[in-house]
Parts: C-alpha cells; structure tokens; sequence
C-alpha cells in the first residue's frame, strides 16, 4: 500500500512577485486564502507568521478551525526552506498527517508572477495516501481560487 501521495496546482496571477509574497506568506493573507472554510492559528510565541522575521526550523502548533472555530486538526510547523520574495519549504506533522510539505514557489512572469504549491503527505492511519487527494485538491483549488480573485489571473494548466 502506497501511503504517500502528491497534489501540484498552479496560477498565473496579474501581480509582482513581491505583492504576492507580502500576501501570501502572511497569516492574514493565507486565512483569506482559506476563508470561509477555514482558519489557522498563529503558533504560540510568535507575533505572526510572517515569513520576513522566521527563520528555518521548528515554529509551533497550529490550529486549523473549520469555519474558523470548530480545532479539527494542527499543524506542527517546521520550516525547512525560506527564499524571501521565492517561497518556501515547509515539512510538518500534522495531527492526521505523519508527514506533510507544502512547497510553495513565486516566479517572475512577464508583468506578473507564477504561484505553484506542490504538497505530499502520508496519513498516520493505515490508508493510501490518495484517498486524501480529492479532499487536499479541493482546499488548494480554493485556495487558488482565493488568490486569483483577489489578484486577477489564470489557473495554470495541468
């Protein structure tokens, strides 16, 4: 049984890399990306998490709220890559994840800039990780979405 799965979307987004990495590495940028169907907390400690004063390594708990109250899972941060302006790697448990990354690149494109999020997990219960993979695409889709509408833009395609 193949627990480790793999999800990659993409857009084209009508906004400089840097105002799109001021958007979305930042607490308030990533809950719009989630809203209204989720939210996560800043982990304990921090002022925010805003990428532009962390630093690779382990930051903390957080809460992911369904509706943004109901706690139904966290994430256990840890950073393992920051290019400021370029992305980042994050690589986390989670309390249903064993291993979860979220790779998040910014590129140039002509007047605009290329959002690309790659994530792999393996669920700690006994299950493929592909039975988590219509659930994870919906959320980044939506999130894409989320993006798209607040910058302009094109889903990459693939």
């Amino acid at each position: 049984m193949r627990r480790r799965a793999e999800f990659t979307i993409g857009s084209r987004l009508q906004a400089s890399p840097a105002a799109v990495w001021e958007r979305a590495m930042s607490a308030e940028g990533i809950n719009a990306e989630l809203g209204p169907w989720m939210r996560m907390t800043v982990p304990r400690g921090l002022d925010s998490l805003d990428l532009h004063s962390l630093q690779p390594g382990p930051l903390g708990r957080s809460w992911i709220l369904l509706f943004g109250l109901v706690p139904f899972d966290y994430d256990a941060i840890g950073l393992e890559r920051i290019e400021p302006g370029r992305g980042f790697l994050e690589r986390s448990t989670m309390l249903s994840q064993r291993l979860w990354e979220h790779e998040r690149t910014i590129e140039a494109d002509g007047e605009g800039a290329t959002l690309v999020d790659r994530l792999a997990w393996e669920p700690r219960a006994p299950l493929p990780g592909a039975l988590l993979r219509p659930l994870i695409a919906a959320t980044f889709r939506h999130r894409h979405r989320q993006l798209r509408r607040h910058f302009g833009g094109a889903p990459l395609p693939g």
